[in-house]
């Protein structure tokens, strides 16, 4: 049994199985029926993501780490204390509270207001931004330091994610209305897909994500994570971040954003990147 567990046969087949999109738990519960033990299946499938075949891509990226060691549920940045309101380990994921003051949030609404589009996704098979029926909200991007409330927000963040600032990607503000969603997706860019070398040049894979709220809905416009079973309520002010150090859906970081019901909902997303983007 042990010989097995060591096979590149059994490691690409769960690499194989996560790439399709299977979560972990089904993996889990596919070797369980077949035969393995809990513990062995376990440790397949954590040999598999730290090893694995030499022709499969499974290197783990650094990702930013929040300093949430021994219980320190209280973050002082330079200028304001962030408060954690949940962390979890599989998937990677912590709940910030008071990241962003009213007035930060009303600023970010404000400058990007005028400048509201149809919402893009990026489609790693073809390098390209397009819309889908996938995400029906409207969105626009903010450059890096494009006002002085930005640059602080930007130099809050780097040192909360222990990331540094030109490592992420610029703020994308949305607004969703009732009706609108964003439907399950992942933030990596797929690796074997022809357009993703190119979506790699600035900055390398995106290895985080950090989903801020600028505005609640009356109901509706949870953050869903459908494999961890786990649904996060908007709150001004409050942000969710996750990080993925494969882009495998083994990480669990599958996210939706729930249909609004009533109101409106505001975000402000950033990617973060493995390295500086040119």
């Amino acid at each position: 049994m042990q010989t097995r567990l060591a096979t590149d046969e059994l490691l690409r087949w769960i690499f194989e199985q996560a790439k399709a999109g299977h979560s972990r738990a089904a993996i889990f519960d596919t070797m369980r029926r077949s035969g393995w033990s809990g513990e062995e299946a376990r440790a397949a499938m954590d040999r598999c993501l730290s090893s694995g075949p030499k022709d499969v891509p499974l290197a783990a990226s650094l990702v930013p780490d929040p300093d949430t060691g021994g219980g320190n549920w209280m973050i002082q940045t330079t200028d304001r204390v962030v408060r954690v309101l949940m962390s979890m380990s599989l998937p990677r994921l912590i709940v910030f509270g008071e990241l962003l003051s009213l007035e930060e949030c009303d600023h970010l609404i404000s400058i990007a207001r005028p400048r509201l589009r149809r919402s893009m996704t990026t489609d790693s098979w073809n390098g390209m931004s397009e819309p889908t029926e996938e995400r029906t909200s409207t969105s626009t991007f903010l450059d890096r330091g494009q006002t002085s409330v930005l640059t602080r927000i930007e130099e809050r963040i780097s040192q909360l994610l222990r990331w540094p600032t030109e490592y992420g990607e610029g703020f994308e503000v949305a607004r969703y209305t009732p009706g609108q969603e964003f439907r399950p997706h992942h933030d990596y860019f797929e690796p074997d897909a022809p357009g993703t070398s190119r979506l790699l040049t600035p900055g390398g894979q995106r290895v985080a994500t950090l989903v801020m709220y600028l505005r609640c809905p009356a109901a509706g416009g949870a953050t869903v994570f459908p494999e961890a079973k786990l649904a996060i309520a908007p709150q001004a002010g409050s942000a969710v971040f996750f990080s993925y150090d494969r882009p495998l859906s083994s990480t669990l970081t599958q996210h939706a954003g729930g249909p609004v019901v009533a109101g409106e909902k505001w975000i402000a997303t950033k990617w973060l990147r493995e390295r500086a983007l040119e």
